[in-house]
């Protein structure tokens, strides 16, 4: 395992895109600058030794590795057809995973069924990996549902909107089948922007206190909306969890082999007794926060550029190709499955109902309340007033 030791970058200015202080970013991560981390599988696609890690991936067959391509492949795709919904109105918002596919799907692939999953609102990937079907995502996106799944069917806990709290729920579910004495372990996903949060600091407290059995895996995308790391720690995420008392480890979370190995060793802590491990996945956020969000405003093409070069599907595909574990053929099928995915979702999505408008203003008193009825009197008014404007 390697770690690193320098401490945080300070961005440089340089000619790019303007921030939203009027100040020009520029791309971070210059060759030769890159932090020490753990990985197996280079940008180029070729196996690299680790004495620590490899024995966790030392069964993985071609198949099996084709298996992820797939996953990562059909992710994506899911993705893409979930923006494009959005910006043609059918959909209210979403949070894309581009550039993040390894890092999830190498870590939702080490969990057991009977492991528990407790993720942010942009764990899509690992969504796949528990069997989640897509159009239930899209339709808590769009208000016609609030997850649309049973969180015990797939040990999938539903989307978390609020920064951060999901990981004190996972810490005490953690906690709760630690007394049961269940050999199982949970994994709590979050953000670089996350880490931030006291409900992460509290989580890391009692975990490590109680010697919860869970994983926190942190992927840094390195923005958390338009504010890099560097402005929210001086030191390396994963060493904070250095303070409170377990280990923490740093893997290249575009390298879908090493973030399965990693995965699979914190795990494995878990399910010993060994507690809580931070495993923070290093990767980069290539598209927007939202749809909702400008990355241009604040971030550098020469830094998006550098990435793109680092893209985790294109890594497999060429440790694949140049392994000769697959031919034209099954890129061609998945090509066609591909695309079958996104006509499906898509289909699936534009059948939905639209949001019931009203909903909003339900439940929001146990009792009832008068403001709240005038307010939905007045928007009952706006509502109106399209209508009329139709027929006239």
């Amino acid at each position: 395992m390697t770690v690193e030791s320098t401490a945080a970058r300070k961005p440089r200015r340089s000619a790019g895109t303007k921030s939203t202080a009027g100040k020009r970013t520029t791309a971070r991560n210059a060759p030769g600058t890159e932090p020490e981390l753990v990985q197996l599988l280079t940008p180029e696609g070729e196996r690299v030794k680790n004495a620590a890690y490899d024995k966790y991936v030392s069964g993985v067959t071609p198949e099996e590795l084709r298996g992820l391509y797939r996953d990562m492949v059909l992710t994506r795709r899911f993705d893409a057809e979930a923006t494009s919904l959005q910006r043609q109105g059918e959909l209210g918002l979403w949070a894309s995973l581009l550039g993040q596919e390894a890092a999830q799907i190498g870590s939702g692939r080490a969990l057991r069924d009977d492991d528990y999953v407790f993720p942010t609102y942009r764990e899509h990937g690992v969504a796949w990996c528990r069997g989640v079907d897509p159009t239930n995502l899209l339709g808590m996106f769009r208000g016609v549902n609030n997850g649309g799944w049973d969180p015990n069917g797939n040990n999938f806990h539903l989307y978390t909107i609020v920064i951060g709290s999901q990981t004190l729920h996972a810490t005490g579910y953690a906690m709760g089948i630690a007394k049961d004495g269940a050999d199982s372990a949970v994994i709590a996903y979050f953000g670089d922007g996350a880490s931030s949060q006291g409900d992460v600091a509290e989580s890391f407290t009692f975990s490590a206190v109680y010697n919860a059995p869970v994983v926190f895996f942190c992927q840094n995308n390195q923005w958390a909306i338009s504010e890099p790391t560097e402005k929210q720690t001086r030191v390396p995420l994963y060493q904070r969890a250095q303070g409170f008392g377990f280990p923490g480890v740093r893997v290249d979370g575009n390298d879908v082999l090493a973030c399965l190995a990693v995965t699979r060793w914190a795990l494995e802590r878990a399910r010993n007794g060994e507690g809580p491990t931070l495993v923070e996945a290093y990767t980069y956020r290539m598209g927007a926060h939202t749809t909702s969000d400008d990355p241009t405003k604040y971030r550098a093409d020469e830094e998006r550029e550098a990435w793109e070069a680092k893209d985790p599907i294109l890594r497999l595909r060429r440790h694949l190709e140049t392994s000769n574990h697959t031919d034209e053929g099954f890129f061609a099928e998945l090509e066609a499955e591909s695309e079958a995915l996104g006509r499906r979702v898509r289909e699936a999505v534009r059948a939905m109902p639209d949001p019931d408008h009203f909903a909003i203003f339900e439940n929001v008193y146990a009792d009832g309340h008068a403001l709240v009825d005038e307010e939905r009197a007045q928007f009952a008014a706006y509502q109106a007033s399209f209508a009329d404007e139709g027929g006239n």
